[in-house]
């Protein structure tokens, strides 16, 4: 098939599909560093010209990665429901976009043709979309997952309590629990990124928190964000484990730059399910992703960067996860220069996760070498919460003083509940009253004092 336009006197001819959706995306410094994205603006506006008028099914005709070469793109294409693609298989990708913006489309018709929908289908229907489209379409779905509470829920919007520490020290850690959890956050995790991989931290890490969670019956869940495999010898050894995380791409040769394989999550994901800790459901991994993450391990297959992360999402999809965080701006300025580039690819990883029925939440973040502050996350906060973001980070004063990097504070949450009337999720809330912490609306108590909290972190 011939990948062409005429704008004005100049034609514009893309060898292949995936020249085509690497032209039409918006402007990013990964793209540019990979040599794939479009040259001038004209350029771009003539492949998503050519992309709005592509059927869907050439996305199940022209693989971007050989069928052969790579076991994502076997994924993708050997768990591709027909049935689910029928309802959509006539449209072209702007025919398909105006069936997302549809009022009639709501959220079962989503639901319908989520198993008809490919990594690639929808990554490139993002690239035709304004922020708003984005914003509007993941609104409509919501996808809810259940451990040992419910998180997704509209309305509702949780936090990772991420209470990190340069040296793994326990009492510094169990000091930033206290604060998060006396700004209500820490309902979709209580998530600790170890400083060392030493099996010993690991262990005492994961004993802690949980020591924690039973003498106090809290309704959350706790991870320590080391390798899969260490997670696996810390099950092996009685450790108790509730989330199982890792940090996935999309091209098999990415994840194998992880140290990982779909048979290692899926071992991963067994060994996590023997230990029956759910309460509320069984839905116990975490995965985290960002744009660029195969194109920095050289995995990219000159596909471009915001395709290459949706292709994650498919390999979240097969493990039916509890949590996806899309870490937007931590990669740093090589893949999204700039404020305007965090804002965009935030908004398009969780339209198009949570098209792909995944849990998607986000790291709204950057580092300091980028051209990005505090008030370009304020603006990504806000609009990812209007779009029904499952989960967003709270940070001991925003900034992670372990990985170096600028985030989403605990103060910060309290201000996007209170401007959008979010809550939390509901058996947390309901345990926040009974502790004290918050009022039967959800509004922290800032008289409250809590004897019993403050005795477990002293001792």
């Amino acid at each position: 098939m011939g990948y062409c336009e005429t704008v004005g006197m100049r034609r514009y001819d893309f060898g292949d599909l995936k020249t085509v959706l690497a032209k039409a995306s918006p402007l990013r410094s990964g793209d540019q560093l990979a040599g794939v994205c479009a040259q001038t603006d004209e350029e771009r506006i003539a492949a998503r010209m050519v992309l709005a008028g592509l059927p869907l099914q050439i996305f199940l005709d022209e693989a971007l990665i050989p069928y052969e070469q790579d076991e994502v793109t076997r994924l993708i294409i050997d768990s591709h429901s027909r049935e689910a693609f029928s309802e959509i298989a006539h449209l072209t990708v702007g025919g398909f976009r105006d069936w997302l913006l549809t009022d009639s489309t709501d959220t079962a018709a989503l639901v319908r043709v989520c198993d008809g929908l490919t990594p690639e289908m929808v990554a490139a229907v993002s690239k035709l979309m304004r922020n708003q489209d984005l914003i509007l379409c993941a609104k409509k779905r919501p996808v809810v997952t259940r451990f040992r509470n419910t998180v997704g829920l509209p309305g509702h919007l949780s936090v990772r309590l991420q209470p990190n520490h340069s040296t793994d020290d326990v009492k510094g850690i169990a000091a930033s629990i206290f604060d998060g959890l006396m700004y209500g956050c820490g309902d979709a995790v209580i998530g600790i990124n170890p400083a060392s991989d030493s099996p010993d931290v690991i262990m005492g890490l994961l004993q802690m928190v949980d020591d924690f969670r039973q003498r106090y019956d809290v309704p959350t869940q706790s991870c320590v964000l080391t390798h899969v495999t260490n997670t696996i010898a810390a099950i092996e050894k009685g450790a108790p484990v509730d989330l199982v995380f890792q940090s996935i791409a999309g091209t098999e040769k990415a994840n194998a730059g992880f140290g990982i394989s779909l048979a290692l999550l899926q071992e991963a994901r067994e060994a996590g399910l023997s230990l029956h800790r759910g309460t509320v459901g069984n839905q116990l991994m975490y995965f985290e992703t960002g744009q660029g993450s195969a194109l920095s391990a050289n995995a990219h297959h000159g596909v471009d960067q915001q395709t290459c992360e949706a292709r994650a999402y498919a390999v979240a999809r097969r493990f039916d996860p509890f949590l996806i965080n899309t870490v937007v701006g931590f990669i740093g300025p090589e893949y999204l220069y700039d404020g305007r580039q965090i804002i965009r690819a935030g908004l398009e990883d969780h339209f198009c996760g949570k098209l792909l029925g995944v849990p998607m939440g986000c790291d709204i973040c950057y580092t300091n070498h980028a051209e990005a502050d505090q008030d370009d996350m304020d603006t990504l906060l806000t609009l990812l919460g209007a779009a029904n973001v499952n989960f967003i980070m709270g940070v001991p004063g925003g900034d992670d003083v372990m990985l170096n990097y600028q985030s989403t504070s605990f103060h910060d949450t309290l201000y996007v509940r209170e401007v959008l009337g979010l809550r939390r999720a509901p058996e947390f809330e309901r345990w926040l009253q009974a502790m004290g912490i918050t009022d039967a609306s959800g509004r922290i108590q800032g008289h409250a004092v809590q004897p019993a909290l403050l005795q477990w972190m002293n001792g």
